[in-house]
């Protein structure tokens, strides 16, 4: 059992606020990846979750035991939850199999368990021809696999990384990101994934915790962050979203609903509960805004940027001229300064969080 329980925790260092009543229900095996932008408060949550930071206020619970809260702070060795650094932290005079060995030698394991344990890992992450060398003497991705060895040695049931591939090259980090995914699928280990790079959270984590200046903007599916945002922020940081302003909106009942978007009228998605408004805000993607012959949003391209199978257009769009971003499907006869009609094909209307707090 890992079920893990945090429950209105905050952690401030001096007179910064820098975790503000973040509370998530996380299941027993679960793969959840915590993102935001630098300085949102993500590792130092990682950190409390270790033990290595005592929390003000608030509880950490795993399972039935309480890490931390009501005057307890259970210190991280007593934890038994492994945990995977950016920097690796392996023992730079030890060989693999010496790294891999060392915590189940202080916690007691005799030697005849200990070689068979490290035998047995080495060869699950495919380091058992590594076993002899140096940490030194190993690539990025060796060193990290070795970080993922350790943990397994221990069969520890809880696992945090934190930002585990920031210092790998572009090439390496889609291998490590399977390698991840596997490590998970073997160990059946809970995962507590830190990083600021959402294609690793959206590709990797069952949910996504996005975090927002200390407190916690939306906790879903990749799908759902992407599809569904909770409100501004998630909408513009997830999958290069835009955010424009639309009238008339009129929804069904049903989850869609239909509004003016620079004048012309389109369909949009909104929570069933959502109420008719004069003024909203509409979140989509570049892939959403799509070239019409028929109707459409008039458009100025003003910029067209080539990334292989697609084209990155940037426009001037309505009346005012607002900065909208488009894919569009390579080749295409399209070029800068040439007038084009766009239309919304998908957007999702934002929560008016205003009025759902006045209706409450």
């Amino acid at each position: 059992m890992s079920a893990i329980e945090i429950e209105n925790v905050e952690k401030s260092f001096g007179k910064t606020s820098v975790l503000q009543g973040i509370s998530l229900s996380i299941r027993s095996g679960e793969f959840v990846a915590v993102l935001g932008p630098s300085g949102c408060g993500k590792t130092t949550l990682l950190r409390a979750l270790a033990g290595f930071e005592p929390i003000d206020r608030g509880a950490i619970r795993v399972g039935d035991t309480l890490l931390s809260g009501n005057g307890r702070h259970l210190p991280p060795e007593e934890r038994g939850i492994g945990v995977v650094f950016q920097s690796y932290a392996l023992w730079p005079h030890m060989t693999v199999s010496g790294n891999v060995a060392f915590g189940l030698k202080v916690k007691g394991i005799g030697r005849a368990e200990r070689e068979a344990r490290t035998a047995r890992v080495l060869e699950t992450v495919g380091l058992t021809a590594f076993a002899d060398r140096r940490p030194a003497a190993l690539s990025g991705g060796q060193r990290q696999r070795v970080a993922l060895a350790r943990c397994l040695a221990m069969d520890a049931s809880l696992v945090l990384l934190d930002e585990p591939l920031a210092n790998l090259d572009v090439h390496l980090r889609g291998e490590m990101e399977e390698e991840f995914a596997r490590f998970h699928a073997r160990s059946g280990a809970t995962m507590f994934y830190i990083t600021h790079d959402q294609s690793e959270a959206l590709a990797l984590a069952d949910r996504v915790a996005v975090m927002d200046r200390g407190t916690i903007s939306q906790f879903a599916s990749p799908s759902e962050l992407y599809s569904q945002p909770a409100n501004e922020m998630v909408a513009s940081f997830i999958g290069e979203g835009q955010i424009a302003p639309i009238e008339d909106f009129q929804p069904d009942r049903s989850g869609y609903g239909f509004a003016r978007f620079f004048g012309e009228r389109v369909r949009v998605r909104n929570r069933p509960s959502a109420l008719p408004s004069g003024a909203a805000r509409v979140a989509f993607h570049p892939v959403d805004l799509r070239l019409t012959d028929t109707g459409g949003v008039s458009a100025t391209i003003r910029r067209i940027t080539y990334r292989g199978d697609i084209l990155r257009v940037e426009l001037a769009a309505g009346p005012e001229e607002k900065t909208l971003f488009m894919n569009v499907p390579a080749p295409a006869r399209i070029e800068a300064g040439q007038r084009v009609a766009v239309t919304l094909a998908d957007g999702w209307v934002l929560p008016d969080l205003k009025a759902a707090e006045l209706s409450h």
